[in-house]
C-alpha cells in the first residue's frame, strides 16, 4: 500500500528529513564546483515560446549527486527532477528536486540561485528544503521542522503577521510575470502594494517564511519549482495556491502570501 505523511514514524520522519539536508548536501559540491568559473558550459533548452531557457553542466551533476544518493538510500521512491527523465518509486513518495533554481542568475554570478528538494505524497509537497549553497543558507520546513540555519547561526521560520497589501513587500522573478494577462494581473497588486522587487527566484519565497517580506506571485512555474517553497512556506504558517486559491503543486500561477487575509487581498486584485 502506497505510503503518505500520515504513515510516517517518528524514526522515519526523522530519517526523511536527515535524508533532504543531505541531499541539498550533495548538490552543494557540484553547483560551487562551477560557479564564476570559465568552466561553465551553457546550452539552451528553449522553452515553447522560445524564450530563453538555460541549462548548464552544474544543474545536470548536482541533479546526478542527488539522484545516485537516493538510489543508494532510498531507491524505493520516485524522483521528478529538472533535467532528467521522471523516475517511478514503489513507496508512495516521490522526491522534487530542481537543483538549481535559478540558472539564469546563476550563470550570471549572482548569489541567490538555491536547490530545491522536496518531498510528496498524493497529497502534495509535505517537507521542502531551499538551500542556498554561496551564502551558505539554508531553509527546512515540514514534518515539524520550520528554521533556517547558516551564518547568523539558526533560527526558527514564521511568516509575518497579517498585513494590509498596502504595508506589504512583493517579489516576484520576472517583471513580465508570464503573458501580458497576467502580467496586468501581476500590476494590479504591484499597484497596491507597498514595496515591489524582483529576481531572486526561490529565495523570495525563503525570505516569505522567514518573515522579511509578505507576497510572491509568479506564473509559468514548473512543479519542481514550487514543490519545496510550498512546503517550507506552509511550515513557517505561510499560504501558497494558484491565483484561484487552488492546489499550487501542479506549477503553472502561483500566490505565495504570509497570512489568508493578505492572500484574499491579491488574489481579489489578479481575478478582478
Amino acid at each position: 500500500m502506497p505510503l503518505s505523511r500520515h504513515d510516517l514514524s517518528e524514526p522515519i520522519r526523522r530519517q526523511l528529513i536527515d535524508l533532504a539536508g543531505a541531499l541539498a548536501d550533495a548538490a552543494r559540491a557540484p553547483t560551487l564546483q562551477y560557479f564564476r568559473t570559465s568552466a561553465l558550459s551553457i546550452d539552451d533548452k528553449a522553452d515553447p515560446q522560445g524564450r530563453f531557457d538555460p541549462v548548464t553542466a552544474a544543474d545536470r551533476a548536482a541533479e546526478s549527486a542527488i539522484r545516485d544518493h537516493l538510489a543508494a538510500t532510498r531507491p524505493e521512491d520516485g524522483i521528478l527532477g529538472e533535467e532528467f527523465a521522471p523516475t517511478s518509486g514503489t513507496s508512495g513518495l516521490t522526491w522534487i528536486i530542481d537543483p538549481i533554481d535559478g540558472t539564469r542568475g546563476y550563470m550570471s554570478g549572482t548569489p541567490t540561485w538555491g536547490v530545491l528538494v522536496a518531498l510528496a505524497d498524493a497529497e502534495g509537497p509535505f517537507l521542502g528544503v531551499i538551500d542556498q549553497p554561496y551564502i551558505g543558507e539554508r531553509f527546512i520546513g515540514g514534518l515539524g521542522q520550520a528554521q533556517v540555519s547558516g551564518p547568523m547561526g539558526t533560527a526558527p521560520l514564521r511568516c509575518r503577521p497579517a498585513r494590509a497589501l498596502a504595508d506589504a513587500v512583493l517579489f516576484s522573478t520576472f517583471p513580465e510575470v508570464g503573458t501580458p494577462a497576467e502580467g496586468a494581473a501581476f500590476a494590479r497588486v504591484a499597484a497596491q502594494a507597498r514595496l515591489t522587487r524582483y529576481g531572486t527566484d526561490c529565495y523570495a519565497y525563503a525570505l516569505l517564511a522567514a518573515g522579511q517580506i509578505d507576497l510572491v506571485i509568479e506564473a509559468g512555474l514548473k512543479p519542481y519549482d514550487v514543490a519545496a517553497p510550498m512546503a517550507v512556506i506552509h511550515a513557517a504558517g505561510g499560504i501558497v495556491t494558484d491565483w484561484q486559491g487552488g492546489d499550487a503543486a501542479p506549477g503553472g500561477q502561483v500566490l505565495a502570501a504570509s497570512s489568508p487575509e493578505l492572500h484574499a487581498e491579491a488574489m481579489a486584485l489578479l481575478n478582478a
